[in-house]
């Protein structure tokens, strides 16, 4: 078995809010729209977004309603500058969750949070 990562779906509860975030702030065009679900051109991985009470309606699968305040996974984005583009989230009002810091292997990375609170990674490339 062969499995290729196509997208990544993350449930939301502010759709209109989300949307602006992802496609304003973060500049990632959109690709395809039905109704609360949106996919986001993010490369050779499709990030996209529904809504939680979508999912529950119309796929049926058992996502909670309310927000969790643990969070289990992070989505990444290797940018050039790190520090220049979490400023640039910065006065936007995005939430830096982590300051850019050097790791020992040689990556800067840093989080900012999303409107849902997912984590974010902005990072370098790993040479």
């Amino acid at each position: 078995m062969k499995l290729a990562m196509k997208y990544v779906i993350l449930y939301v509860n502010d759709f209109e809010k989300t949307l602006h975030f992802y496609q304003h702030i973060l500049g990632l065009p959109v690709k395809m729209q039905q109704g609360t679900y949106v996919e986001f051109d993010t490369g050779a991985t499709t990030l996209s977004i529904n809504t939680r009470g979508s999912v529950r309606e119309e796929i049926g699968l058992d996502v909670p309603e309310a927000l969790s305040a643990s969070q289990t996974f992070e989505i990444g984005f290797v940018v050039a500058d790190v520090a220049a583009t979490i400023e640039t989230l910065r006065v936007q009002g995005v939430t830096v969750v982590k300051e850019p810091v050097m790791k020992p292997w040689g990556q800067t990375v840093a989080y900012v949070a999303d409107p849902d609170g997912h984590y974010i990674e902005i990072c370098t490339a790993i040479e």
